[in-house]
């Protein structure tokens, strides 16, 4: 048996489809039953138990599941090994981020890093916050970029770098001559505010409840986009990210007013499972966004702990 078969039963298992799992390894649908049925035969016992609605492994299935993932790690880390000796910088990250991550923060670090890494191939998928999560837990990508990461802990999580949520209106607006302003100014302003599952809008939520302002939400949308399009026709006014509002401030479609106020700053943060094994390249991606020298990966738990101890708050990020 192949280490791909291995690698093809396991993203099956993970993703509880035949569909990503054949997508994820460039074949069809029809070709992961094939080899489902084929590591049945081969073992002799029935893998999946095909009389339940939803997927199921049976105990030979989870026992086989379990040794093939081992398998597969001691695998990757001989490969990441042998790579690092060879010092072989080449192959593709997968990439799932958040919109305003991966359109606006992003792309500087792209071609800085294939610039000096030109053999990595670097694929970006953009997605829903929610989604992202779901695409590392199940190892459909090799990593994710999101907003106030949350804590899990299946996760790795790597700060990276903090933006500032800033005050976009429209130029005719009111506020559009003011310097700064304060969230206590907002009281009973029309706002366009991100889907209520983003992480942005959970926390302007939050900062608008500990202000006690009330303001009066008008939309809603999934993307950072879509907000732009909708304050440069005033119809009401947002809080987003600076970097998302460097086109539109320089077309003077929109006004970009600071916030007063610590809360107001955004943590970004790199997202991966604990299980995966990071790729010389890899390394090198999470170095290049973090701008460290390296990255061999998390500090051992101990060291961790200690630091939290000792009040460390670079290494004590919150998330939502």
């Amino acid at each position: 048996m192949h280490v791909e078969n291995l690698k093809i039963f396991c993203d099956l298992v993970e993703s509880h489809s035949f569909s990503r799992a054949a997508r994820l390894n460039g074949i069809t649908q029809s070709a992961v039953s094939q080899q489902l049925r084929a590591m049945e035969k081969s073992f002799g016992a029935v893998i999946m138990d095909r009389s339940q609605k939803q997927f199921r492994l049976t105990s030979e299935g989870q026992k086989l599941y379990d040794g093939a993932k081992d398998l597969l790690h001691r695998y990757e880390k001989l490969v990441s090994e042998l790579q690092e000796m060879r010092m072989v910088i080449s192959g593709t990250i997968h990439i799932s981020t958040v919109y305003s991550i991966g359109l606006h923060e992003l792309p500087p670090y792209i071609k800085s890093f294939m610039t000096e890494f030109p053999s990595v191939n670097v694929r970006v998928e953009y997605r829903r916050s929610n989604l992202v999560y779901e695409d590392v837990l199940s190892n459909s990508v090799d990593m994710g970029l999101v907003a106030y990461p949350q804590k899990m802990r299946q996760l790795e999580i790597v700060p990276f770098m903090e933006d500032r949520l800033v005050l976009a209106v429209h130029e005719s607006h009111p506020l559009a001559s003011r310097k700064t302003v304060t969230v206590e100014e907002l009281r009973g302003e029309r706002f366009i505010g991100f889907d209520q599952d983003i992480p942005t809008r959970k926390a302007t939520d939050q900062i608008f409840r500990a202000a006690k302002v009330e303001i009066e939400p008008v939309m809603e949308f999934d993307n950072i986009e879509t907000v732009k399009r909708a304050v440069e026709i005033n119809a009401g006014i947002a809080l987003v990210p600076a970097t998302t509002l460097e086109n539109e401030v320089a077309r003077g479609v929109i006004k970009a007013i600071p916030m007063r106020g610590r809360q107001f700053v955004r943590p970004l943060a790199i997202i991966y499972r604990k299980s995966r094994v990071l790729s010389p390249a890899m390394k090198k991606f999470i170095a290049t966004l973090t701008g460290q020298s390296s990255y061999e990966g998390p500090a051992p738990e101990s060291a961790r702990t200690r630091r939290k101890a000792k009040g460390d708050p670079a290494k004590d990020e919150s998330g939502e």
